[in-house]
C-alpha cells in the first residue's frame, strides 16, 4: 500500500480540514475554490499524482504517483504581509530538509529550496481577492521525495530521500510541514520570521542576472525585494522573477 492515502492522512492530521485526491489536475485549483467557498486557514489539499501542477512563469509539470509531496495550503495572512507567503513556503521546506539530515540546505531567491545546489522543491502562492479585499492565499508546494529524474534533470534536481539516505514516509513529512506552516503563519509579520528565511538564502553575495538586471545580490529588504548592486554601482530593487546565478 502507498504511504499516502485517505486513511493514513486522516489518522495523522486528525481534526485538520483536508481533501485528498489519488489523481488531480492541480491542488491549487481545488484549494482556490475551497478558499472562495469559505475554507478556514490551515485547510489543505493533497494529491498523490498531479497532472498539471503550476510553477512560476506559467510552467506546468506532472507529479507521478508515489514519489513526491503535492499539496496546497489555505492561509489568511494580514494583507500587508501576504507577499511573505512565498517565503514561508521556502522556509518550512528548508526546515524539513534540515530535519531529515540534509546538508548544505539553502534557498535560492526567492523560494527555490536547494540541497547541495540542486532543487528539491517548488513553491507557488496564489492570492484570492474580492472587491479589493484579500480573501486568502493558496500556498502550493511540490517537494521531491523519491522522483526518478531523467539524465538532464538529475543535474539540477534532487530528492529528500537521497539527502536523508533512508526511506521517508510522505504522511509524516506532510504533517511536519503543516505544523511548521501553522507556527510561521502565526508569526509571519515578525522579524524572527524574516530572519529565519533570510539566513537561509544562498543567493546573497553571488553575481546574478534577473531579466535585464545584472550585478551582485547584496541584500533583501523586509518585503522580500532583492537588492542588486550593478556594475555602475546602482542599487536595483528586484521583485521575484527567475534568478540566474552567473558566477564570480
Amino acid at each position: 500500500m502507498t504511504d499516502l492515502n485517505q486513511t493514513t492522512l486522516q489518522a495523522r492530521l486528525a481534526a485538520r480540514p483536508f481533501q485528498f485526491f489519488v489523481i488531480i489536475d492541480s491542488t491549487n485549483d481545488i484549494a482556490m475554490r475551497w478558499l472562495n467557498d469559505g475554507a478556514e486557514a490551515g485547510s489543505v489539499v493533497i494529491a498523490d499524482e498531479q497532472l498539471k501542477g503550476r510553477g512560476r512563469m506559467g510552467r506546468t509539470w506532472h507529479t507521478p504517483p508515489g514519489v513526491a509531496i503535492a499539496m496546497s495550503v489555505i492561509l489568511k495572512p494580514p494583507v500587508e504581509f501576504a507577499n511573505r507567503v512565498s517565503m514561508l513556503g521556502a522556509l518550512v521546506v528548508a526546515e524539513l530538509c534540515e530535519g531529515v539530515g540534509a546538508k548544505n540546505v539553502g534557498i535560492k531567491y526567492p523560494n527555490d529550496v536547494q540541497i547541495d545546489g540542486r532543487k528539491v522543491c517548488g513553491v507557488l502562492p496564489e492570492a484570492s481577492w474580492e472587491h479589493h479585499q484579500l480573501q486568502g492565499v493558496v500556498l502550493g508546494m511540490g517537494v521531491n521525495v523519491r522522483v526518478q529524474f531523467d539524465e538532464q534533470l538529475a543535474q539540477t534536481a534532487t530528492n529528500l530521500e537521497t539527502a536523508a539516505r533512508r526511506d521517508l514516509n510522505r504522511v509524516e513529512l506532510i504533517a511536519y510541514l503543516l505544523t511548521r506552516i501553522d507556527t510561521w503563519a502565526a508569526t509571519i509579520h515578525t522579524m524572527d520570521f524574516f530572519s529565519a528565511w533570510k539566513n537561509r538564502l544562498n543567493t546573497i553575495g553571488q553575481r546574478v542576472t534577473i531579466g535585464d538586471i545584472s550585478g551582485v545580490a547584496e541584500d533583501v529588504d523586509s518585503s522580500g525585494v532583492l537588492l542588486v548592486r550593478t556594475a555602475n554601482n546602482q542599487l536595483e530593487r528586484v521583485i521575484a522573477g527567475d534568478v540566474l546565478l552567473t558566477g564570480e
